[in-house]
């Protein structure tokens, strides 16, 4: 990856040894065009963040809340429901912003460019296709405003820990359960993890600053989402602890006096918050030709340093093949690892021959594309008399979702931004016409909602197959690091 470090060490006694304090790979300066026309116009340069309540704050917190010359006159909102017409917050926004910086909806993009007069627009979400990112492009020009893209380089934080991040080219490769595997190893071979999560902050902001989540308590004291729940769960449920919130210097600040190692655990396609020493991307056997066909995933394959096709055991050998020939056209020099992902039902006995709805993660189903997930392939593989298509029963609010996703099957995505959408998941749930639910979602399910029907859960973990073996070359990585340890 482009500037990455390779001086972190590993020592004995104490893990790792300390590195250089926390800093921020600092901003480039503004250009002479941004100046001039900030003078010419009399006020200081105009910005508006198109997001999700994730990178669009993130590249705001390190980028624009300090810089005097910038003002941020508004966030856009998509892919996440609720998060349109709130405030990113006073308190996190900086003395320069009193009364907060408004999120809107995305479609109000041209409305407020005029408004404000707006100088630039810069792009901050992920897994939507590189067409989706012009058509905003071609959206900001038509108003008069630049368009930009914020790279690694400037939004990256730099860890006095090593980092091996975990990030993919779609939505629903399986990278968390890479990260899971990834963490549970280093455990195992005596260093202290500190996972980051890639944030979601769907709640309320101010108190999401900085998160660390040990137990289910703490996932329930925060009021979690059933889709927060779904990435930290599991890695609770390991005995690791995760890290996450909205401002991330602070957060790496609060994990690094416990850690010897940070896992960064990604979300969508983005590529990590913090410079990685390790960059594992993760493509799906089961979209072989969705290796360049997504922003930013085309550009984290292309920075990768080792390249994991995930789910070879469900693909097709052409399938495979094809990923591939898609990985190699983007990154000729990382290795290639072949990886299968196992599924299995806590008590398939309970779904054999029976009228079965499945449930699976939403995300996945969502802005990922797919059209089932994992609770479909193992409710199948054990018997189902049937799988019950939801859509008749679907309540309103998850009727509005299959029908803004008609790619969907024959599922119901476990979405739960809110209590009003649990109720209303609880309810479809409830209404349908089967015997059992499968739930294919990381998230305990029957935790979250209380239904008429048996729950059985499907599990599903990374499994290695082949060669080279992921083990293998993060174990050539800890070498590396505990050799540039002993001789610095």
């Amino acid at each position: 990856m482009t500037g990455r470090r390779h001086k972190a060490g590993i020592a004995s006694g104490p893990p790792f040894v300390e590195q250089p304090p926390l800093r921020i790979v600092p901003p480039s300066p503004a250009s002479e065009a941004h100046v001039a026309g900030a003078a010419n116009a009399g006020a200081r340069w105009r910005v508006i963040i198109v997001g999700a309540a994730g990178r669009d704050f993130h590249n705001f917190n390190v980028v624009y809340r300090d810089d005097p010359g910038t003002d941020v006159v508004a966030f856009t909102a998509a892919q996440i429901p609720g998060i349109a017409g709130r405030r990113y917050p006073a308190v996190l926004a900086g003395p320069r912003y009193p009364d907060g910086i408004p999120i809107a909806d995305e479609t109000a993009l041209e409305a407020l460019c005029r408004a404000h007069a707006v100088d630039e627009v810069v792009f901050a979400y992920s897994d939507v296709p590189h067409a989706h990112v012009m058509h905003i492009a071609s959206r900001a020009l038509a108003c008069g405003a630049d368009f930009s893209l914020l790279g690694p380089k400037r939004t990256m934080l730099v860890s006095r820990r090593p980092v091996i991040a975990v990030t993919a080219v779609r939505t629903g490769c399986g990278k968390s359960q890479i990260a899971r595997w990834l963490a549970r190893r280093l455990r195992e071979r005596g260093l202290v993890v500190a996972v980051l999560r890639h944030p979601m902050p769907y709640g309320d902001l101010a108190p999401e600053r900085v998160q660390r989540f040990a137990t289910p308590a703490d996932l329930d004291a925060a009021a979690c989402t059933a889709e927060e729940r779904e990435e930290y769960e599991p890695h609770i449920a390991a005995g690791g602890v995760v890290f996450s919130g909205v401002d991330y210097a602070a957060i790496l600040a609060a994990a690094e006096p416990e850690a010897d190692i940070v896992v960064w655990d990604g979300g969508n396609n983005d590529f990590p918050f913090v410079r990685p020493d390790l960059a594992i991307c993760v493509a799906d056997a089961l979209r072989p030709t969705h290796v360049a066909t997504h922003h930013p995933g085309e550009a984290v394959a292309r920075m990768a340093d080792i390249l994991v096709i995930n789910k070879v055991d469900a693909a097709a050998d052409e399938n495979v093949r094809i990923a591939t020939q898609n990985l190699r056209a983007v990154n000729a020099a990382a290795p290639i690892v072949l990886a299968a992902s196992p599924v299995w039902l806590d008590d398939a006995a309970a779904v054999a021959g029976r009228r079965v709805l499945v449930v699976e993660d939403g995300p996945t189903l969502t802005h990922g594309g797919m059209a089932y997930g994992a609770g479909y392939v193992a409710a199948r593989a054990a018997g189902a008399a049937a799988i019950v298509d939801p859509r008749a029963a679907a309540a309103p609010e998850l009727r509005a979702v299959l029908a803004a996703y008609p790619h969907i099957g024959p599922v119901l995505p476990a979405i739960g931004y809110s209590p009003a959408q649990l109720q209303a998941l609880a309810a479809t749930i409830d209404a349908v016409d089967a015997d059992v639910v499968v739930c294919g979602s990381p998230v305990d399910l029957a935790r979250l909602v209380r239904v008429s029907k048996p729950i059985v859960r499907a599990r599903y973990e990374f499994a290695e197959t082949g060669a080279p073996r992921l083990s293998t070359l993060v174990d050539a990585f800890l070498a590396r690091q505990r050799a540039a340890a002993t001789r610095g």
